[in-house]
């Protein structure tokens, strides 16, 4: 008997989140006995737009029973959402509650809904982290996500609705990989202002990009700059074991956003779905928590404080 097949599309390879999607979904597709094809689109819609189509108007391969989509740019692909539902594909949006799944519940049966983690709530919890680190105030180097994906505005506007007026925010804008932030706080810091800026806290929206800042700064020749840059907190998002919490863990972020990977969820839920005919909800929003914990990072940044305080 021929096994059930899905296809998972994916942002990027650049990206440890992206790797840690792709291996939540291929655990769960080995649990549940399904074929699972993964495509990545190199941050390109369009690209990603046309590998999808490829399956649903494929004519000599057997079309999938369901796709699982995190968009790689500003829309979630509608036109291509429709083509799937309209030929019996399931569909499934992750990180994105995308506008027209209302319109694709009510044209058919098939399955269509969206897993998205909480991203208000990680731009709240990252203000909270903020406010941990500079109780009495401060400028974070604040490094967006790009202009055109709803992810990032949903974090940045966590981020300035919950933080302190005190803290004030300097922001630049990447592509979610460690180089694209690598290569924006390098043309940053050739800017004649950014030698006079005082910055107390670099915090990326996502850790790839916290990482990418942080060997920016490394390559900054004068000495005691460099230092000064390095020894400042750094926070990230997405919070994967084997880098994000590993980077906390040895000192390199002070902070991150755990955001479990979702598309293993995704796909055990189309496959139920398919399954029994029962229909997820049209969105499915995964709480996001901060690493270490808040009561924790509170603690160790009172306790750096009195120590910078002692020495001086």
């Amino acid at each position: 008997m021929k096994k059930p097949a899905f296809v998972l599309s994916l942002i990027t390879q650049d990206n440890d989140y992206q790797v840690e999607q792709a291996a939540s979904a291929e655990e769960m597709a080995h649990h549940l006995g399904v074929d699972l094809r993964i495509l990545f689109a190199d941050n390109d819609a369009i690209q990603q737009s046309q590998q999808i189509l490829e399956f649903i108007q494929s004519k000599s391969a057997p079309l999938p029973e369901g796709i699982i989509l995190e968009p790689a740019g500003g829309t979630a692909l509608p036109q291509v959402a429709r083509a799937a539902v309209t030929a019996g594909i399931g569909w499934v949006v992750l990180n994105r509650h995308a506008d027209y799944l209302p319109e694709l519940r009510r044209m058919s049966r098939v399955p269509a809904f969206a897993v998205s983690s909480d991203s208000l709530e990680v731009g709240r919890l990252q203000a909270r982290q903020l406010a941990a680190l500079l109780p009495n105030g401060g400028t974070a180097l604040y490094i967006q996500g790009p202009s055109d994906s709803v992810t990032a505005k949903l974090r940045t506007d966590g981020m300035q609705a919950t933080k302190s007026p005190s803290i004030q925010l300097k922001m630049m804008k990447a592509q979610w990989t460690e180089a694209s932030a690598y290569k924006a706080v390098t043309a940053w810091l050739r800017l004649s202002t950014s030698q006079q800026s005082h910055v107390d806290v670099i915090a990326a929206q996502n850790d790839a990009m916290a990482a990418g800042a942080r060997k920016a700064f490394q390559e900054v020749p004068e000495l005691g700059a460099r230092d000064r840059w390095l020894a400042l907190p750094y926070l990230g998002c997405d919070g994967v074991p084997n880098t994000g919490q590993a980077w906390v863990k040895s000192g390199l972020l002070a902070a991150t956003v755990v955001i479990p990977p979702l598309a293993g969820q995704a796909l055990e839920m189309l496959a139920t779905a398919l399954k029994t005919g029962a229909i997820p909800p049209e969105l499915t929003l995964v709480a996001p928590s901060s690493f270490p914990t808040m009561d924790k990072l509170t603690r160790r940044s009172a306790q750096s404080q009195c120590a910078s305080a002692a020495k001086t």
